[in-house]
C-alpha cells in the first residue's frame, strides 16, 4: 500500500447500444465501503448525517437496494463479483487462505496460501486467466485497495505495497490503531477524488477498509463506524462536485457498494486445536512448514473454514471422509462453533447441521436443487426441484442462509475447496490465536449478517438488483461496453 504517493448465468437481454457522441466521457465509480451492513447504513443515513450519500439514495429511486454477496463473505474473494462478476471458487479463490492440493500455483514445502500479508500479490496469478477482470475490459482504469488488480496499470493502482507502506500498515494492524486506518482512508481518499477529477477514468474502484477494521476490534454498533462512513461520504460528495463543475455528472454512475457485513463475536474456537486433539497433525497460518502434515485448516474471514485431508493426494476424493476421517467430521460437526458444515461429493453438496440434520445440493446446467434429507438444515421449509438462479435466491432471502444454495454449490464443488467447508455458529468464528487484536465482529459465514450487503445507486436501476456479481456487468452496460459471456451476474442497467 504505497501511502507516500498513497496506494454463471450468461447475461440476458439486448447489449446497450454503443454510445456516439464520443466528446462524452462515460465512467462508473464504484466506492466500497468495506464491511457496511445496510442496517447500519440505512440507519445512519435517516440520522442526516451522511448527506451525500443520502442525496444519492434520493435519486436512485429513494431506496437502498440490499444484494447478496458471495461465500466466503470475505475481503479478497469477496472483491471478485465486483471486478470479475464471478462466484470467486469457481475462479480459483476459495478463500482468504486455502491449501493447493493440485500443487498447481503455491510452492513447496507447504503449498498453502494466504492472502493475509505478502502473499497478497499472488491473486492476480491465482486467479483464471479466462476471467477477465473489468480494469482488462475498459481502457481506462482506477483502483485504490482494491486487491484484484490483473489489467490495472501499475501507476493507477492507488495503495499498491510498498515496503515503506507495508511496515506502516503493520504498525497499524499490529498495535491496534483503529484510528490509523482512518488516516489512511483519508489519504487514500484524498488521491482518488484528485485523480478522477483530472484523468477521468471510465472504471473506478475504490474500497475504503475503515468500517471493517472498526468492527474488527470494536464492533459494528461503535460510534467511531460512523466517523469511517463519513469518510466515504465525504469522498462521494468531493468527487460529485467536481463531476458537476465539469459538466460530468450525467455521465457519471457513482455506486456505494459493500463487500461483506459482520456480526459479534464473544467465543473464539481453536480449530487447530480441535484437529490436533483428534489425534492429526495440521498445516495452518502461520506455521505452515510443518513435516508430515495430515490436515490443512484454512480459515477466513475469520467465521468460515476449508479443511483438507489426505494431503499427500493431489485430487480431492469425494469418499475422503467415509472412512479413517469420519470420526473427525464428527467430532467438528457437534462443536458448538460450528454451524454448517459442508461436504463436496463428486457432484452434489451435503449440507449438515448438528441440531438441524442433512440435506443435498446441487446444479444441473443452471437449475438448481434442494432436497432434505434427515432435516432442513438451511430452513427453506421445502425442496426445489430444478429452479432457476433467481427463484433459488428469492427461495432463501427470507431465511438465515440468503442465496445460501447457489453460494454454497459454487464454493463447494470448486476445485480448490477442501473436504469440509464450515460455517460458524452465532458469537463464535474458528480463529482463537495470531490474531494481534482480539476479534469482537467478524464475517466469512453464510448468515444474514455476513451476506447481505449495501447497494446505492445515483439513479434508478431498470431491474432488481440481487447480487453483489451483478454489479461488474452493469458497470460494463452504463460504459456501453459489451458484455463477455460466462458472467455469473446480470446486469441492473
Amino acid at each position: 500500500m504505497d501511502f507516500s504517493g498513497v496506494e454463471g448465468r450468461e447475461h440476458r437481454g439486448d447489449l446497450p447500444e454503443p454510445r456516439l457522441d464520443s466528446h462524452i466521457a462515460l465512467s462508473v465509480v464504484i466506492l466500497l465501503a468495506d464491511g457496511a451492513r445496510p442496517d447500519t447504513l440505512d440507519a445512519a443515513l435517516d440520522t442526516g448525517s451522511l448527506p451525500a450519500l443520502a442525496q444519492l439514495r434520493a435519486e436512485g429511486g429513494g431506496a437502498l437496494h440490499t444484494v447478496t454477496s458471495c461465500f466466503p463473505s470475505v475481503t479478497g474473494p469477496a472483491y471478485a463479483p465486483f471486478l470479475m462478476g464471478r462466484y470467486p471458487g469457481p475462479i480459483g479463490l476459495p478463500g482468504l487462505r486455502w491449501f493447493d492440493r493440485a500443487r498447481e500455483v503455491c510452492s513447496f514445502p507447504d503449498y498453502t496460501r494466504s492472502y493475509v500479508g505478502y502473499q497478497m500479490g499472488a491473486i492476480d496469478r491465482d486467479i483464471a486467466a479466462d476471467a477477465p477482470t473489468i480494469f482488462e475490459l475498459c481502457a481506462t482504469s482506477l483502483g485504490a485497495l482494491n486487491v484484484i488488480g490483473r489489467g490495472l496499470p501499475r501507476r493507477n493502482r492507488i495503495g499498491s505495497i510498498t515496503p515503506r507502506s507495508a511496515m506502516r500498515a503493520a504498525r497499524t494492524h499490529f498495535t491496534g490503531n483503529v484510528a490509523g486506518w482512518l488516516t489512511i482512508d483519508h489519504e487514500v481518499a484524498d488521491q482518488v477524488v484528485r485523480r478522477v477529477a483530472d484523468e477521468r477514468p471510465e472504471i473506478v474502484f475504490a474500497a475504503l477498509t475503515g468500517v471493517d477494521k472498526v468492527s474488527h476490534a470494536r464492533g459494528q454498533s461503535s460510534p467511531m463506524i460512523m466517523d469511517a462512513l463519513r469518510i466515504v461520504d465525504e469522498t462521494a460528495a468531493r468527487i460529485r462536485a467536481d463531476a458537476e463543475r465539469a459538466g460530468r455528472w450525467e455521465e457519471m454512475s457513482l455506486w456505494v457498494v459493500s463487500d461483506h457485513g459482520h456480526s459479534r463475536v464473544t467465543k473464539h474456537e481453536d480449530l487447530v486445536r480441535v484437529v490436533e486433539a483428534d489425534g492429526y497433525r495440521t498445516v495452518s497460518h502461520p506455521w505452515v512448514l510443518r513435516v508430515g502434515s495430515e490436515v490443512a485448516v484454512m480459515v477466513s474471514g475469520n467465521a468460515m473454514a476449508h479443511l483438507y485431508v489426505e494431503l499427500p493426494s493431489r485430487k480431492r476424493r469425494a469418499d475422503a471422509l467415509n472412512g479413517r476421517y469420519a470420526k473427525l467430521f464428527n467430532t467438528i460437526l457437534s462443536l458448538p462453533s460450528v454451524d454448517l458444515a459442508l461436504v463436496p461429493r463428486s457432484t452434489t453438496v451435503d449440507v449438515h447441521s448438528d441440531t438441524r440434520g442433512i440435506a443435498s445440493t446441487w446444479r444441473e446446467r443452471d437449475r438448481y436443487h434442494y432436497r432434505r434429507e434427515t432435516g432442513d438444515p438451511l430452513g427453506i421449509g421445502h425442496d426445489l426441484h430444478g429452479v432457476t438462479s433467481d427463484e433459488a435466491y428469492d427461495a432463501t432471502i427470507g431465511t438465515d442462509y440468503p442465496d445460501g444454495i447457489v453460494q454454497i454449490v459454487h464454493l463447494a464443488l470448486s476445485p480448490r475447496s477442501g473436504e469440509i467447508i464450515l460455517s460458524a455458529a452465532r458469537d463464535w468464528d474458528f480463529r482463537a490465536r495470531y490474531e494481534p487484536i482480539p476479534h469482537v465482529s467478524s464475517h466469512g459465514a453464510l448468515h444474514r449478517e455476513h451476506m447481505l450487503v449495501p447497494l446505492l445507486l445515483n439513479r434508478p436501476s431498470r431491474r432488481r438488483p440481487r447480487r453483489t456479481v451483478d454489479v461488474m456487468p452493469s458497470a460494463l452496460a452504463a460504459l456501453g461496453k459489451a458484455i463477455p459471456p460466462g458472467l455469473d451476474g446480470e446486469s441492473f442497467v
